[in-house]
């Protein structure tokens, strides 16, 4: 089936929270991690027939809820999953919540990769433990046609890990904002050096469905079996506003102590179009999955172009995955939150300032939201040259 990514679909006075937020209709709003796509058409069904019923009451979470996951990931990800290692939730950042409840004592050390998604931070907090950041560092290319990729400073890692008092590495696979799909050489070293000092990992997989050519997304589940694994299919699939994810655990107890967080925090019950959603996603849907994906990669290849042509001073980081592109503005300003502010001001383009990140490490950069129609994307980049 043809799918029409390229269609623009008013979202203005809909209580959206990307283009409501400023009620200005010169804003073109490039910053939330929210798709400006229509979500794929067995969804939309799985909706209409839910709403059909007139009642909207607590929800049970069926058996076939359980399949329709559990065959996604061993279909797509060759990973097996059993029925028993999986709790439901709010959402991934619930989940997370929980994860560092469950395995943390307050006053403890989280170690994350900076920069990072902004509520890794807060949910750290919230908790009451400290955040630890490990830099990620741009590794210089060999050719000057080449823009740097991330990596991680294994020798910083390590010691981070060796603190005692650093217990729960917090990982984000696919990374969010730099775009790093890790390998699987990777993602076993971080286990690797986690065991060895007695660090559990938790790791966000939510943008694990957005992968550009090239490159695989490797379950860190498939690497570590002590690992706890948070996804969702909100942000590949545009339902975050559903609000439903998973929690994977293979070890009894762990799973025990997250069940009774999930519970303390009160984040167990979904609504009734939320499991409807998951199943039409995963069931359905894996056509709309890769054909979103190649208009993904065919709009970061356009913003590339674009920067090259007109916005030189801007060099694009390789997007290999998520829908979120990583820039080093650094030769245009000394303040990122200060020229974001001036773009915005100035040309309506709403673009998130690297800092909030990491107020050092994101210093330089900006993040771009490039799930949108590409005559959208272009018009906003043609304001900004």
């Amino acid at each position: 089936m043809k799918y029409n990514f390229d269609e623009i679909i008013e979202r203005r006075n809909t209580g959206c929270v990307k283009w409501d937020e400023k009620p200005d209709s010169n804003i073109i709003p490039l910053w939330v991690a929210d798709m400006d796509f229509a979500v794929a058409p067995a969804i939309q069904e799985a909706i209409k027939r839910r709403a059909q019923h007139p009642v909207f009451g607590y929800t049970h979470v069926g058996e076939d809820y359980y399949v329709a996951v559990i065959s996604w990931f061993q279909r797509r990800h060759q990973w097996r999953i059993k029925r028993e290692w999986m709790l439901y939730t709010i959402g991934v950042v619930p989940a997370m919540s929980v994860a560092i409840k469950a395995l943390t004592m307050p006053g403890e050390k989280v170690l994350i990769l900076s920069p990072d998604y902004n509520c890794f931070f807060s949910s750290i907090k919230n908790n009451g433990c400290e955040v630890v950041e490990s830099v990620l560092t741009p590794l210089t290319p060999h050719s000057p046609l080449h823009t740097p990729h991330f990596e991680v400073d294994w020798d910083d890692f390590e010691a981070q890990c060796a603190d005692e008092k650093t217990t729960v590495f917090l990982l984000c696979n696919p990374h969010n904002p730099t775009g790093r799909v890790w390998t699987r050489e990777e993602l076993q070293r971080m286990a690797d050096i986690c065991h060895q000092h007695h660090v559990r990992v938790i790791s966000d997989e939510i943008h694990c469905e957005l992968v550009m050519p090239g490159h695989t997304y490797v379950p860190m589940g498939t690497v570590d079996s002590d690992a706890i694994i948070l996804n969702s299919p909100s942000k590949s699939f545009n339902i975050a506003g559903l609000m439903m994810a998973n929690i994977i655990c293979q070890d009894a107890e762990t799973r025990r102590r997250l069940d009774r967080a999930i519970n303390i925090n009160e984040v167990c019950d979904v609504n009734p179009f939320a499991p409807e959603a998951v199943k039409a996603a995963y069931n359905e849907s894996e056509d709309w999955i890769d054909a979103l994906n190649l208009y993904l990669w065919d709009n970061y290849l356009a913003l590339c172009d674009f920067c090259e042509q007109h916005l030189p001073q801007w060099r694009v980081m390789p997007m290999e995955g998520t829908y979120l592109v990583w820039v080093d503005v650094s030769a245009c300003c000394d303040n990122v939150a200060a020229y974001c502010d001036q773009i915005l001001q100035q040309t309506g383009v709403w673009l998130n300032p690297g800092t909030m990140y990491g107020p050092q490490s994101g210093e330089g950069y900006l993040r771009i939201n490039i799930a949108c129609p590409r005559s959208i994307l272009l018009k906003a980049l043609g304001r900004i040259h």
